[in-house]
C-alpha cells in the first residue's frame, strides 16, 4: 500500500504547488517514519522522525481518527494548514499516514491585510507550534520541553506531583511508543532511566486504562 501511495504524494503536490508537502508515514517505524515527501513546508526528508502529531496518533492506538484541516505552526513561524489521513491494515489496525501540509502565512498575511483595510481585523487565536523534525530526539525534547510548561523550569524544581503529570503528559503524547523513549527523556531531564522508569511506571498505576502492552515503558 505504502509503494501504491508513492505516485499520490507526487501527484498531490504538483497540483498545489509549491506551497504544499506531501508526506507518506510508515508509523511502525516511529524513528524513520519517513517513506515519501515530495515540496518542502515543514522540512522533512525521507528517513526522517513522526513529528509529535504522528506520535499523538500512537497514543491514541486504533481508536485514532483523521484530522482534516488543522492549523500549526512550526518553530520558524510558518503557519501551515495540515491534514493527517490515516492507513489500516485489513484488520483496521494503524500503520501509517498520508499527511497534507499548506504554507498558509503568505495568504493570511493577505486576509489580515485586507481585514484591517476593511476596518474588520480581528486578533487571530494562538496557533499552537508543532516541531517537525527529522531526528525523533528533536521531537522527544520538544515535548519535555512543552511539558515542563514554563521556559527555564526544571527537573529539579518539579514536586512529586508534577513530576509525574510530567511523564502522564509524556505518555499521553505518545512519546514512549518511540524505541530509546525513555533513555531519551531521562538524558534530557538529567535523571537516570531507572528513575525514569519508576515515574513512568507510577504515572501509569495512576491513570485507568493506559494500554502498557502498546508502549515501551516496561524495561
Amino acid at each position: 500500500m505504502l509503494a501504491a501511495l508513492n505516485p499520490v504524494v507526487e501527484g498531490i503536490a504538483a497540483t498545489f504547488g509549491p506551497l504544499c508537502e506531501v508526506v507518506l508515514h510508515d508509523y511502525r517505524r516511529p524513528d524513520r517514519s519517513v517513506v515519501a515527501v515530495a515540496g518542502s513546508v515543514t522540512g522533512r526528508a525521507v528517513g526522517g522522525a513522526m513529528s509529535e502529531i504522528g506520535l499523538r496518533v500512537l497514543a491514541r492506538g486504533d481508536t485514532a481518527e483523521d484530522d482534516l484541516n488543522y492549523h500549526t505552526r512550526t518553530a520558524a513561524g510558518t503557519r501551515v494548514k495540515s491534514s493527517t489521513m490515516l492507513l489500516r491494515d485489513p484488520a483496521g489496525e494503524v500503520f501509517g499516514a498520508l499527511c497534507v501540509n499548506v504554507d498558509v502565512t503568505a495568504v493570511e498575511r493577505a486576509h489580515a491585510l485586507l481585514g484591517a483595510l476593511a476596518g474588520t481585523a480581528a486578533t487571530p487565536a494562538e496557533t499552537p507550534v508543532t516541531t517537525f523534525g527529522n531526528d525523533i530526539d528533536s521531537v522527544v525534547d520538544a515535548l519535555v520541553d512543552r511539558s515542563l510548561q514554563h521556559p527555564g523550569r526544571t527537573w529539579a524544581a518539579l514536586d512529586r506531583t508534577a513530576r509525574l503529570a510530567l511523564f502522564r503528559s509524556l505518555d499521553e503524547h505518545g512519546v514512549f511508543a518511540v524505541r530509546r523513549a525513555v533513555e531519551l527523556v531521562a538524558a534530557r531531564l538529567g535523571i537516570s532511566r531507572a528513575s525514569a522508569y519508576g515515574y513512568l511506571s507510577r504515572s501509569r498505576a495512576d491513570t485507568p486504562g493506559t494500554n502498557r502492552d502498546s508502549q515501551e515503558g516496561t524495561p
